[in-house]
């Protein structure tokens, strides 16, 4: 039985966090797609908080366009990894990162010009209450007219791993996953024959926008990262660039149309307090 709990997996997954964002055309739409609508929406200048920030890659890129940042990790090993990175760049001036929980972040009201919690660690989160709690942190720690940008996993894109990489050992998952997203130890030890991933609830596009309203947030923007790219990683690095081009095109004409946004692996939220 594997361990599933999100701090253990980010732990051991070590400085592959980092890698991700950069490993295939694919995984780089995330990281493009999601800087495109930060670049549009920060002030330019001020104090950003990153949570599950993880190695540092978005707050290395914040660091370097002037921001001063606070990074917050689970992991230890991040957070470690997260220093390594700021320091290897010349950000430690710039950038700190510390051990913290979403669910109760250190810091008082109305401290930070923005705030991120990109590439899915809310997702983590899979208790529905506990969610709600971390949602009402983070616009807690906002500043008044400040932008929230949140990215979470995909219920569908997650159904499709299961269909094109798991269906032999773990088809019992598909039901429960499609009913409420939520995919936990319980059922991997139930319904699975598999190695499990980090715990996780996977999101509908509809209940995403319903839990960041409830929580106090004006939705602005709802954003497919890989849109119609998802789960085409192998086929796009096997592809001449200029196919990746056009795909990456279309992926950007088409990232806020709803069903995109639903299908994609990640969503993004870019929110106002």
């Amino acid at each position: 039985m594997s361990d599933m709990n999100p701090q253990t997996y980010y732990d051991e997954f070590a400085e592959g966090e980092w890698e991700r964002l950069d490993r295939d055309p694919v995984t780089r739409m995330e990281f493009e797609n999601t800087t495109d609508y930060l670049e549009a929406h920060l002030p330019e200048s001020g104090h950003v908080l990153d949570v599950g920030g993880a190695a540092g890659r978005y707050a290395c890129w914040l660091a370097e366009r002037g921001h001063d940042v606070t990074l917050v990790d689970l992991s230890a090993k991040q957070v470690e990894l997260a220093r390594e990175n700021a320091k290897a760049r010349g950000f430690e001036d710039r950038l700190s990162a510390e051990q913290g929980d979403v669910r109760d972040l250190r810091f008082e009201a109305d401290r930070f010009d923005a705030v991120c919690c990109l590439g899915g660690p809310l997702s983590h989160v899979v208790d529905d209450d506990e969610r709600a709690t971390a949602m009402a942190e983070l616009r807690r720690v906002a500043r008044t007219d400040s932008s929230v940008f949140v990215s979470v996993i995909s219920r569908f894109a997650a159904i499709q791993d299961i269909l094109r990489f798991n269906l032999d050992s773990s088809h019992g998952l598909l039901a429960p996953i499609a009913e409420d997203g939520k995919y936990t130890q319980a059922r991997v030890d139930e319904y699975s024959d598999g190695e499990g991933w980090a715990e996780c609830h996977f999101f509908r596009a509809d209940e995403f926008e319903s839990e960041l309203e409830k929580a106090g947030f004006e939705v602005e923007q709802l954003v497919g990262l890989e849109g119609i790219a998802n789960r085409m990683k192998t086929e796009l690095e096997e592809a001449d660039e200029e196919a990746v081009e056009s795909v990456r095109e279309v992926v950007k004409l088409l990232r806020e149309d709803r069903t995109v946004v639903d299908f994609s692996e990640h969503m993004l939220a870019v929110c106002r307090i």
